[in-house]
Order: structure tokens, then C-alpha cells, then sequence
């Protein structure tokens, strides 16, 4: 098991409005999950999503199946 910490990235779509989310997708390779955490409180919880699970979450948005913000 890797003890790597998390490096965490918003997406470059992000404004600075603070409703944003960071991901560490570097974990995938050794973890096949991705880490995923509030970005306005960084020591907060993370969730463990599936890489599987993000994939396809990240397809939806891509796709428009959750409409606009």
C-alpha cells in the first residue's frame, strides 16, 4: 500500500466563487480511486470515489446530463 499525500487540483474551469471541488487523480494509478474533497474546507472529509465511478461521473457532466450551473 502507498502512503503518498493527496495533491490536489480544481479544475481550470473553477472560478472563484468557492463552489469548487479538488480531486487528487494522481492516486488512481495506485489506488484506482480518486480522492475528492470540499475545496472551501481542505481539512475536511475527502471521499474515496471508484476510478470507475469518476469516469463516468466526469462523462455526464461532459455530456450535459446534468444540465448547466
Amino acid at each position: 500500500m502507498t502512503t503518498d499525500s493527496p495533491r490536489w487540483y480544481k479544475s481550470s474551469y473553477s472560478g472563484n466563487g468557492g463552489q469548487c471541488v479538488e480531486v487528487a487523480a494522481h492516486h488512481i494509478a495506485s489506488r484506482g480511486t480518486v480522492p475528492v474533497r470540499d475545496s472551501k474546507n481542505p481539512s475536511g472529509p475527502m471521499l474515496n470515489v471508484s476510478a470507475a465511478s469518476f469516469a463516468s461521473f466526469v462523462a455526464g457532466v461532459k455530456s450535459g446530463e446534468f444540465g448547466t450551473v
